[in-house]
């Protein structure tokens, strides 16, 4: 999760890789730029025309889910719950929910904090480590639950299964990110007959003694899992990782549970500080194979 410690230790890596680049001699770095090898590209964003997108409210018992509902302008498609990280929506978040949905899915993108606050929270170039970064979200970070979690995630099914977008005869994926990495777990243990593939990236507190712990519901799962742990949340809880992998085994799920090199916590998000370009794409295309086998 996001914390002093995950800041330093972001600051750390940030100060190793400028060291690093520094290496380069000008005429290094335009042959790796010409050739492609400086940095990959993420996957552009779909063409005009190729998907359609509108703002929605989704009722649930505590209100109504505003987010941005994003899909292929033709056909029926399988469906996948994406939700942010603790900053909730904004430019990058629903950017990475239209790259899903130009890979074929129907993607509703979700603002964790609708039942305090409607929309964007954090302003551009602001962070929960900005000067009242943490005052700003922690009133609407405190409302939510594990039994948040569970209400609204049966609500967004029942919601996407209503749509003549979503396949329902496929099952219907979800992507967290931090705080909202184990939200996928409970919520294809509290769905487990719809949401089969849930997707967690640098996700906190997937592993605790709670009875609920997200590690404890594996038995409940139906499909597969997919957990990206970032290098330095591996480094500070190492146990985890093997605590994981026991669960499901255990369970018979099929997970892909791995460390990601060289990742630091936030590396996925194209905004966030920690990216990392290349280990970003190479856990967006596990994400893909993830729901290629398990979404039908």
């Amino acid at each position: 999760m996001c914390d002093e410690t995950t800041d330093r230790e972001l600051e750390a890596w940030l100060k190793r890789r400028a060291v690093t680049r520094r290496g380069f001699t000008v005429g290094a770095s335009a042959t790796l730029a010409t050739t492609g090898l400086l940095a990959a590209c993420a996957t552009p964003l779909p063409e005009p025309g190729t998907i359609t997108e509108s703002n929605v409210l989704v009722p649930t018992p505590d209100g109504e889910v505003d987010g941005l509902f994003i899909h292929p302008t033709s056909g029926a498609h399988a469906a996948v719950i994406f939700w942010p990280d603790i900053h909730g929506v904004r430019p990058a978040h629903f950017d990475m929910a239209r790259r899903l949905a130009g890979a074929g899915y129907s993607v509703l993108a979700v603002n964790p904090y609708y039942r305090t606050h409607q929309g964007r929270l954090f302003e551009e170039g602001m962070t929960i480590r900005s000067e009242g970064g943490w005052d700003l979200v922690e009133p609407h970070y405190q409302s939510l639950s594990p039994a948040t979690v569970i209400t609204d995630s049966a609500a967004l099914v029942a919601w996407l299964d209503q749509q003549d977008v979503v396949d329902t005869s496929r099952g219907i994926g979800a992507v967290g990110f931090c705080m909202t990495g184990s939200w996928t777990i409970r919520a294809a243990a509290a769905v487990p007959d719809r949401i089969k593939a849930p997707t967690s990236f640098h996700g906190g507190g997937l592993v605790s003694e709670a009875e609920d712990s997200p590690h404890k519901l594996a038995p409940q799962l139906t499909g597969g899992a997919l957990i990206a742990i970032a290098e330095n949340d591996h480094e500070r809880d190492p146990d985890h990782k093997d605590v994981l992998i026991a669960a499901f085994d255990a369970a018979g799920v099929p997970a892909e549970i791995e460390v990601y090199e060289d990742a630091m916590h936030g590396w996925v998000p194209t905004d966030s500080r920690a990216h990392n370009p290349d280990q970003s794409e190479r856990a967006w295309g596990r994400m893909l194979a993830l729901f290629e086998a398990q979404l039908g």
